[in-house]
């Protein structure tokens, strides 16, 4: 179910600008449910494409870029590519406690 609402969203929200949250957020649930769904290969390169906007779009919100990368970070190892998945979490756990500070360790 996760997944054709995933699709129904990104559907619905594909011709709106790049920019545009709705489409990002519509972007993140496909790739999402893909993983759920265990089509990590298929969702790899969304979660990879939802990471980079919302790098390009969105900087300042750094939260909503830990999560993108933690959903891409599980992709990762799903996949077996614990390495990539191990180099990413160890990014995502330096900017947690640059961000939160050292008591949210």
């Amino acid at each position: 179910v996760a997944l054709a609402l995933g699709w129904a969203c990104w559907k619905m929200y594909l011709g709106r600008p790049d920019a545009h949250g709705w489409r990002n957020l519509a972007m993140e649930r496909v790739g999402n449910a893909l993983s759920a769904n265990k089509r990590n290969s298929e969702a790899l390169p969304v979660l990879e494409a939802n990471l980079a906007w919302r790098r390009r779009y969105w900087p300042q919100h750094e939260e909503d870029i830990l999560a993108a990368q933690c959903n891409l970070a599980s992709c990762l190892a799903d996949l077996g590519q614990r390495d990539k998945a191990l180099v990413l979490q160890r990014e995502i756990h330096a900017r947690s406690a640059a961000i939160k500070g050292a008591s949210h360790e």
